[in-house]
């Protein structure tokens, strides 16, 4: 079986260009195939390889005391569903061109929900203060074509960089709700959610982990269908199960 891994860190790396050098060493040595992005304000990872290199390469991460906070999703295929390792340095950990949007830039995050506390919002139909709760997906419409939360607010986006003047016009009917955020893995929310309290939505939380997170912890409760994931098997099921579970050819990992 392949081990395949998703995940990101916000924190600050001074030597970008020598950290990509060394990561791309160790997982060209590990056999590791993916994409891993090396940014100024942290890492995002996805991966895929037989378990024990895989294991082997996240603790040598860990072991650095920048990322030993790294918090791993984990799925199984039978196959390595990428064709090929890429290693990039970008700008940010996810493309959003906003200010101000970052937790290294603010010193926090913005407040998150567990997913098992939200399972238990939806079961109840409100969140613990009585309000209503309303599912933001920050996705494009590829990834939403393929599931989403059931009765989630979604926007007629393509890139995430849209996301904030698609959203403008709901401001007055959502003042009333709790906005809970979410995307694939969390880190588009963790970016989203800052900034647009930062622009007046109070109300914003974001799905801790993300919709992987949500699967990992409750299964599939309140949502239909799967997630979209930028690799070779489409999307995953709420059990973590791959949509196509066969070798990589054409797709490869993206923020």
């Amino acid at each position: 079986m392949i081990l395949n891994i998703a995940a990101y860190l916000f924190v600050e790396i001074a030597d970008v260009d020598a950290l990509a050098l060394t990561l791309r060493e160790r997982a060209e040595a590990a056999a590791l195939r993916g994409t891993i992005l090396v940014t100024p304000e942290g890492l995002n990872l996805f991966l895929a390889s037989v378990e024990d290199p895989l294991r082997d390469f996240l603790q040598w991460l860990r072991n650095d005391s920048r990322f030993e906070a790294l918090h791993i999703k984990e799925s199984w295929s039978e196959r390595v569903p990428f064709a090929r390792l890429k290693v990039k340095r970008k700008k940010e950990i996810i493309t959003f061109r906003r200010d101000q949007s970052s937790p290294l830039e603010l010193g926090k995050r913005a407040p998150v929900v567990a997913p098992r506390t939200l399972a238990r919002w939806l079961q109840q139909g409100h969140d613990d203060a009585g309000k209503r709760v309303v599912m933001l997906d920050t996705r494009n419409q590829q990834e939403v074509a393929y599931g989403t939360f059931q009765g989630a607010l979604t926007l007629p986006i393509d890139k995430f960089t849209d996301l904030p003047a698609a959203l403008e016009p709901h401001r007055e009917s959502l003042k009333d709700a709790t906005i809970v955020s979410f995307c694939t893995g969390g880190v588009r929310c963790e970016k989203a959610a800052l900034w647009l309290q930062r622009d007046g939505w109070s109300n914003m939380l974001q799905l801790d982990d993300g919709i992987l997170g949500y699967f990992e912890q409750v299964g599939g409760l309140g949502y239909d269908g799967g997630c979209f994931v930028f690799d070779e098997r489409i999307s995953l099921d709420p059990q973590l199960l791959p949509l196509v579970d066969g070798s990589a050819t054409q797709q490869d990992a993206h923020a």
